[in-house]
């Protein structure tokens, strides 16, 4: 049984950070490029950065470069993404996701082409 469990949410003021950890259980991490994906009250999910199986390929969307960082440890079956200079527009609930369709090098940026999603964390970004 495939699960992805995410941790490290919660509510922080703007310009503050945190770190979200995603632990995948199963032989899904070995085989999976891995994702984080949020969605804002009344709007659509949106990618916000991959990681390729083999860890050294990464994509951020262009508005969170600089600001966002995804990491993977293979050791621990975990994916983090660490969040600096958080704004009250980053507020949403944050997912983890998984997909085995890339290959060891590519970056899937397609949220159709993630199967297996955690439940999500909550991000609150409030003074």
């Amino acid at each position: 049984q495939v699960q992805l469990v995410e941790s490290g949410g919660g509510l922080v003021p703007p310009g503050g950070s945190l770190r979200l950890s995603c632990l995948a259980s199963g032989r899904i991490f070995s085989t999976s490029g891995m994702g984080w994906l949020r969605q804002a009250p009344g709007k659509e999910r949106e990618f916000v950065a991959g990681i390729a199986l083999s860890g050294y390929e990464a994509y951020h969307t262009e508005s969170m470069k600089g600001r966002f960082t995804i990491s993977r440890d293979n050791a621990k079956n975990t994916v983090y993404l660490q969040m600096n200079n958080l704004k009250p527009e980053d507020t949403a609930v944050y997912y983890c996701a998984a997909e085995g369709r890339s290959g060891y090098w590519r970056v899937s940026v397609n949220p159709d082409e993630y199967d297996y999603w955690g439940q999500g964390t909550q991000v609150t970004v409030s003074s």
